[in-house]
């Protein structure tokens, strides 16, 4: 930490080696949940964050990234906190590495290493492809984390590239090389269309992890093998199937090895109202099951999301994410309202619904308490009423 102060330091103060670029969100939270099941009636929680961000160029081909997360939060925020804590008088704070990767680009090759963001697929709600990152869209606010790693890029021509990537183990205390990941990708662009096709291996067996450490992970001893590929095209209506299977040579699972979304966009009234619909098949066995680390218990769920742009200024947008299995599902609601450039203001809540709030006695994945909760990753449990009030500046 203190080299990296000291480059970010060396940057601002060397206007005629470097040309710099700094930006970065502050938000200001305040979140209300009504609890279910053991947890509290009633519980509040306020986060003052702020993600800064530093961009250094060195001559013409070198980039130089670095970001950091700082924040202060008390309540119900310290419990879904998955950094350090240091304590003051009302509150606890974080600092958090981000990112810090350099880049390099030449005409027909370009490389980056450090921490970095390392996506892969075209897919906007569950990303199977994006193994690395696994995303939950009913945390319309998560923020990416990097992964340590570094990748090659060649670009044969504009719309091709051949890509060899590697990612350093999801324990970093790992030292004998266990949970290794490398890679490569083929990216293939068309006037109306994308392709990508991908293949990674995770390198043999995992060193014991602490035991609060989250996601979980399976020891295997042949390593996994992850094929995936994504395609997306403009019809008109935009098209995208996103898919990624996991092959572990000691349980070959079949379909259970699959995790594959589909679905589509489109804009309406010259832009003013966008529907997006994507469906997601989560084998048990796959990259988007909680036993992978995933966030995902049943097999079959549906997203669908409007977004009406009132005016300039204002905008509104309602979705819900729906389980098949169990008939359980979330409204998720936010509204949203640019006072001046760069200052937000939004008001946001979610609602967890299964069988047993229409008289049932199944509990759902997606309800208050759901039937899944020893190793689950689901924000949230135990909670009938979630709702956030924010502002968000720019700068």
């Amino acid at each position: 930490m203190k080299f990296f102060l000291l480059i970010v330091f060396f940057a601002f103060f060397s206007p005629g080696l470097f040309a710099q670029d700094w930006s970065g969100i502050m938000d200001s939270t305040v979140n209300y949940s009504a609890g279910a099941g053991e947890a509290p009636d009633h519980s509040f929680g306020f986060e003052q964050f702020a993600n800064l961000r530093l961009r250094v160029r060195t001559r013409d081909s070198v980039v130089f990234h670095a970001a950091l997360n700082l924040a202060a939060m008390s309540g119900n925020y310290l419990e879904s906190a998955s950094s350090p804590l240091i304590y003051g008088p009302n509150y606890a704070a974080i600092l958090e590495l981000e990112r810090l990767y350099f880049r390099i680009t030449g005409e027909h090759i370009d490389t980056e290493a450090g921490l970095l963001r390392m996506n892969f697929g075209y897919g906007q709600v569950w990303a199977s492809s994006d193994f690395l990152n696994p995303r939950n869209p009913m945390l319309q606010n998560a923020r990416n984390r990097g992964v340590l790693g570094m990748n090659f890029s060649i670009y044969p021509a504009d719309t091709l590239r051949f890509m060899a990537f590697a990612a350093a183990p999801s324990n970093p205390q790992e030292i004998e090389g266990a949970g290794f990941t490398p890679g490569l990708v083929m990216d293939k662009h068309w006037e109306r269309g994308s392709f990508q096709g991908l293949y990674a291996f995770k390198t043999p067996g995992f060193s014991e992890l602490p035991e609060d450490f989250d996601p979980p992970y399976t020891s295997t001893k042949n390593g996994i093998h992850y094929f995936g590929f994504s395609l997306k095209f403009d019809l008109g209506p935009g098209f995208v199937l996103d898919s990624l299977y996991s092959l572990n040579p000691e349980e070959l699972n079949g379909i259970d090895s699959l995790s594959s979304g589909i679905g589509f966009d489109y804009s309406f009234m010259g832009g003013s109202l966008y529907l997006l619909f994507e469906y997601l098949f989560n084998g048990s066995t796959s990259i988007t099951a909680v036993n992978s680390g995933g966030n995902w218990v049943n097999n079959h769920f549906l997203y669908g999301s409007a977004m009406y742009r009132i005016s300039d200024f204002t905008s509104f947008n309602l979705a819900a994410i729906f389980c098949m299995d169990d008939l359980s599902f979330q409204p998720i609601f936010r509204l949203s309202y640019e006072a001046f450039q760069g200052f937000t203001l939004s008001l946001s809540a979610r609602l967890p619904l299964d069988k047993r709030n229409f008289g049932g006695a199944e509990a759902g994945e997606l309800g208050p308490i759901p039937p899944y909760t020893e190793g689950t990753a689901h924000e949230g449990r135990g909670t009938k009423f979630y709702m956030d009030i924010s502002a968000r500046l720019r700068y």
